[in-house]
């Protein structure tokens, strides 16, 4: 039996006020937070079981327990498909083997996508399945097209797709896009499954809770110079 799962509740009943100037303020002054070590070492290795394959690569961003990360591999077997998340008990958790066309790594998602990006990866499609909305409207910084990182996000380029429980939070990354790329986001009910790419889509979804998508082809960054040596 699946249990009701909460419905996300906030003091905002619109996209925060303050977005505009934090998207802004995060094109203007790139992050300078260093590289973790851990973090570094965690993308030598997926760079170098990348380096096995031409195939396309999809990033699973905040892949929780792995699950959606062997699902996307699944569905799109002439892909590559690396999840990644910072959670070492989330990955651990057994969810049967890994399809040989998927990896999983821990690392912090700030690091890694800042990595990826200097490395020029291009990923033609990316993910970000429910993450942590930060409801409250003290939290705008906290969610991903609030923090400093979101034009390292959006600057790798290909299919960008989010889902959440919270359709506020769709709203306002799509309006991000807009600020930062000039570029029309798509926003739209979704109705998954049977075949839930995530332990959260299936837990919200069998409790009724109206789910969201954004979707988004985004034309990435051109070369340049390296994110990483500017910080």
């Amino acid at each position: 039996m699946q249990h009701a799962s909460r419905v996300v509740t906030s003091n905002q009943f619109g996209p925060h006020q303050d977005l505009v100037r934090r998207v802004q303020r995060a094109l203007a002054h790139p992050l300078k937070k260093p590289v973790a070590e851990h973090s570094r070492q965690a993308f030598e290795r997926a760079e170098a079981w990348r380096a096995n394959t031409d195939a396309p690569l999809i990033l699973d961003a905040g892949c929780g327990v792995g699950l959606s990360t062997r699902r996307l591999a699944e569905r799109f077997p002439e892909h590559v498909v690396i999840g990644v998340d910072r959670s070492e008990s989330r990955l651990g958790r057994e969810h049967g083997a890994l399809p040989d066309n998927a990896l999983l790594v821990r690392a912090d998602l700030i690091d890694f996508w800042r990595l990826a990006l200097a490395a020029g990866w291009a990923p033609e499609r990316h993910y970000l399945l429910y993450p942590n909305p930060y409801p409250k409207a003290a939290h705008l910084k906290m969610r991903w097209h609030g923090h400093p990182v979101f034009p390292t996000v959006l600057a790798l380029g290909g299919r960008l797709e989010v889902r959440s429980n919270w359709q506020i939070y769709i709203e306002e990354f799509a309006q991000a896009v807009s600020l930062a790329t000039h570029q029309k986001a798509a926003v739209e009910s979704l109705t998954p499954g049977p075949d839930y790419l995530t332990p959260f889509e299936a837990k919200y979804a069998q409790s009724g809770q109206p789910l969201w998508r954004l979707t988004c082809e985004l034309r990435g960054q051109p070369p340049g110079e390296d994110p990483l040596h500017s910080s």
